[in-house]
């Protein structure tokens, strides 16, 4: 019998081991002091939503998304981004950063502004793709707030790995494999992550004025899932009938890359019947099933830093996997940056147990399988009975989770002995607490808070927010600190006016060279 991976790994050495490389994208709506979306532009002291490299917008122009650069630490990651949360706090005026993922009040599509990136070439077609996406899915969608969590491993342990393998690929080919397996056993076990750290389970009545729905009604202004998780990651969140079609299960690059290649070329009747122009303006880039590949909404990506005006597709097939992307997490609406410490350090040792676990390639049906298991923990997962299907067999919730956590024991004692300390045996620890019920999951976590302060999610909301702009404001920043992200902010106002200038193609012209290349 062939020596598992497992096995394999808990023969390096502690000197083989330079742990993981880690960086973070976080969402979040900008609200006025009455709780409604913000209907100002980007603040000028931002910089420029387009070219700043650590605060740009997400769909909307109230929309914020803090990225944060990679580190090889935790603590230096949640470092780098309560800073970035901190410059932008001190700069919001009367505004609030909201806490939570599911909107705040919002008076329909029009309430809430499509961002704006400027006159350059490029800063329009930002715009343009997200005019496709109102005409396609609305805007109240796009509203919608998460994290999303880049891991990699660097080349010294790939190197390593391969050897270990005894693997004859080029580097690039085998990462790439590799990062598919751990996608692979991703898609099997993300709905542990939706139980865990799903933290949606209500929403504010003005998001589902013009929807039917299930959810039962907390008060006034909002509604609830009884036993959801994540309303984010439901029916109500992310989710349209023509990417349902494209059936990307993960099992390896070439697959990807082609089945989204042809959703990008394969043109959907509902949207040719909408056209890409109205009047004189461009409302979406093309009428295929996708604009471009951004455009596909799923819990996990494989993901390589593009160049200037490179496609994903085209940088992904060049060069190969550089890291994956975990799309599925809910905002922490009680932590001021919304993430947390135990759950990226968990999160870590759940991702490179994915790497190491077998992972055989996933068929059709046992991708409906793992589709099923998703949703139906992101509707019910605090459900005590709810079970989902493993192994052929219905398994409760609980036992399912337990397993999974058991599991990762043995590898958060090797890293920790590795790296000394108690990092990965402690965040496994408060996840046991979670699934124990010491602690409760952050869903349910959610709705006891708002009962006991007797507020609904929208004035629940604005309290966390405030709370949260009052600690970063009175932690403040060092002044160098501060300085760096000044000159950030005006050299990317200027980056930005460059772009413009430097523009030889009318916007037509650009389009039709973007669509063609």
């Amino acid at each position: 019998m062939a020596e598992s991976r497992h096995s394999v790994f808990r023969q390096f050495a502690a000197s083989d081991w330079d742990g993981f490389l880690k960086g973070v994208e976080k969402e979040g709506l900008r609200v006025d002091r009455n709780g409604f979306i913000a209907q100002t532009p980007h603040p000028e002291v931002l910089g420029s939503a387009l070219t700043h490299p650590r605060i740009t917008t997400d769909y909307s122009e109230a929309l914020l998304e803090l990225i944060t650069p990679v580190f090889n630490s935790t603590g230096g990651m949640l470092k780098s981004l309560r800073d970035i949360h901190t410059f932008v706090q001190e700069n919001l005026g009367d505004e609030v950063f909201w806490a939570a993922s599911m909107p705040c009040e919002l008076d329909g599509d029009e309430s809430i502004p499509i961002a704006e990136y400027g006159s350059s070439n490029i800063g329009r077609l930002k715009h343009v793709y997200r005019q496709g996406l109102a005409v396609r899915y609305g805007r109240m969608m796009q509203s919608i707030a998460g994290a999303h969590y880049n891991l990699s491993l660097p080349d010294s342990f790939w190197r390593k790995w391969q050897e270990s393998l005894g693997s004859q690929q080029s580097l690039k080919d085998f990462k790439s494999d590799q990062y598919f397996w751990l996608i692979r056993n991703f898609r099997r076990r993300s709905w542990l992550l939706m139980l865990l750290f799903g933290a949606s389970p209500a929403l504010d009545a003005s998001f589902v004025a013009d929807i039917r729905h299930d959810l039962s009604q907390f008060d006034e202004h909002t509604w609830y899932g009884e036993y959801a998780t994540s309303l984010r990651m439901g029916d109500l969140g992310y989710h349209n009938n023509a990417q349902a079609s494209l059936n990307i299960c993960f099992n390896e690059l070439s697959t990807y890359t082609r089945t989204l290649d042809r959703a990008i070329h394969t043109n959907w009747p509902a949207y040719e019947a909408i056209g890409t122009r109205r009047g004189d303006q461009f409302i979406q880039i093309n009428t295929s099933v996708l604009q471009i590949e951004n455009e596909y909404y799923s819990a996990v990506r494989p993901k390589r830093t593009t160049e200037r005006q490179e496609k994903p597709i085209q940088a992904l097939e060049a060069r190969g996997v550089e890291y994956i992307e975990v799309r599925c997490l809910d905002l922490d609406p009680f932590s001021p940056v919304g993430v947390n410490e135990a759950q990226i350090d968990f999160l870590d040792l759940f991702l490179l147990d994915c790497l190491l676990s077998d992972s055989p390639r996933i068929s059709d049906a046992e991708c409906e399988r793992l589709d099923d298991n998703y949703k139906d923990v992101v509707a019910r997962g605090r459900y005590r009975e709810l079970t989902l299907c493993r192994g052929g067999q219905r398994t409760p919730v609980p036992e399912a989770a337990t397993d999974l956590l058991e599991q990762l024991e043995p590898l958060a004692e090797l890293l920790d002995s590795w790296q000394g300390g108690d990092t990965y045996c402690k965040a496994l620890a408060t996840q046991r607490e979670v699934l124990s019920g010491e602690r409760a999951v952050p869903s349910a976590r959610v709705l006891d808070a708002m009962r006991s302060s007797g507020l609904g999610h929208r004035e629940w909301g604005m309290e966390m927010a405030r709370q949260h702009q009052q600690t970063l404001r009175q932690e403040g920043l060092d002044a160098d600190v501060r300085k760096a992200f000044e000159a950030m902010s005006a050299d990317s106002l200027t980056d930005q006016q460059k772009m413009e200038q430097a523009d030889t193609l009318t916007f037509d012209e650009f389009l039709q060279h973007y669509l063609r290349s």
